[in-house]
């Protein structure tokens, strides 16, 4: 992945402006079309406004229109650096530094935070090849088995690609019932798939899979090509990311965040910085109107 660097922010998005013609240009990479003269027409920018207007006709169109971005009454480039900051940090930054970064109130940060991280959900799909499943407890305490002793836990479950993607879900419990269709609906048939020897995957043979599992209970966590140390080593990034720079995580909200590391699992071998990657997505998650 190419760098991406402060220097190099600063230097492009110098200002609101720089900002908004660098979203129109993304938005109508082919021009923009007037709705009014019925053609691609050449538009200018409106001084001390976020549009451009028809130069034949004067009819306005607003880049940020249908947007995270529409009608926020903060800075353009503030909204870029946050986009900034949150993408280019491995586990991720909490809204209380992205509040001390941009020097706006913490509600400010936190919507800003919110909607930026709305912007990395997406859904993944047709794994196939060799795949590992898992599932993890986050927050709150756990004792006993797996699915007991619980205590204000909430459970993800995980597929993941070996050097490929991965897919996450919070989900209320790790029955059968609830895993064996997210597997059916996410993987290919014919597929490899290694799990650990939860008796809700006992049917996957069944289902078109071939499955092969590690028993973790007798500490036993490789044998040959067996083992589920991909999605592992992302339960260990999210937890890290989750202890150590947001603290907890409201249930309510643990799918947003997973979702947000998920997407940067999935994008990290791309060549476009992860910022361009994540900007993009202003015109590609276009709210629908």
């Amino acid at each position: 992945m190419e760098k991406y660097t402060i220097n190099n922010f600063l230097n492009q998005f110098s200002g609101d402006s720089a900002c908004l013609e660098w979203l129109k240009n993304k938005r109508y990479p082919n021009g923009i079309y007037c709705e009014k003269c019925k053609k691609v027409t050449k538009h200018y920018r409106v001084k001390k406004r976020t549009c451009y207007a028809c130069n034949f006709c004067g009819s306005h169109v607003y880049p940020m229109a249908s947007t995270i971005l529409e009608k926020s009454t903060t800075s353009l480039r503030q909204w870029f650096y946050a986009i900034f900051l949150m993408a280019n940090t491995r586990c991720g930054i909490s809204a209380k530094q992205l509040q001390r970064e941009l020097g706006v109130t913490y509600k400010t940060a936190w919507r800003m935070f919110k909607q930026i991280r709305s912007m990395m959900n997406e859904d993944i799909m047709n794994l196939l090849n060799e795949v590992e499943v898992d599932e993890t407890y986050i927050g709150g305490k756990h004792r006993g088995k797996r699915g007991r002793g619980s205590e204000n836990k909430s459970i993800v479950f995980g597929i993941a690609e070996r050097n490929g993607k991965v897919f996450t879900k919070v989900i209320p419990n790790v029955q059968a019932k609830t895993l064996l269709p997210i597997i059916k609906n996410k993987i290919l048939l014919n597929s490899t798939i290694y799990t650990d020897e939860l008796p809700s995957y006992d049917r996957i043979l069944k289902m078109g899979y071939k499955h092969k599992r590690i028993n973790h209970y007798k500490n036993v966590y490789v044998i040959g090509d067996v083992s589920t140390n991909t999605i592992e080593g992302f339960w260990s990034l999210i937890k890290r990311g989750i202890d150590g720079v947001h603290h907890s995580v409201s249930p309510k909200y643990l799918q947003d965040y997973v979702n947000s590391y998920s997407f940067r699992w999935n994008h990290k071998d791309e060549t476009k910085p992860m910022f361009f990657q994540i900007l993009s997505r202003l015109v590609s998650s276009l709210k629908a109107s």
